[in-house]
């Protein structure tokens, strides 16, 4: 795991639905709005895996 300015672990195999540059990132990725992503992490965790799943199912 790589580390943060603040010296944190940076975990990127979540995505944190609280911030908007991470929504925005996979929303753009996944081609999706924002909300369907907030959506998506609401419904099966933050895991970026199952949220990515979900998503692609979606489509």
């Amino acid at each position: 795991m790589s580390q943060t300015n603040r010296g944190r672990a940076q975990d990127r195999a979540r995505v944190a639905a609280g911030q908007d540059h991470e929504l925005r990132y996979e929303a753009d990725k996944e081609g999706v709005s924002k909300a369907d992503v907030k959506d998506a992490v609401h419904e099966v965790g933050n895991s970026r895996n199952k949220v990515e799943q979900k998503l692609e199912e979606g489509r």
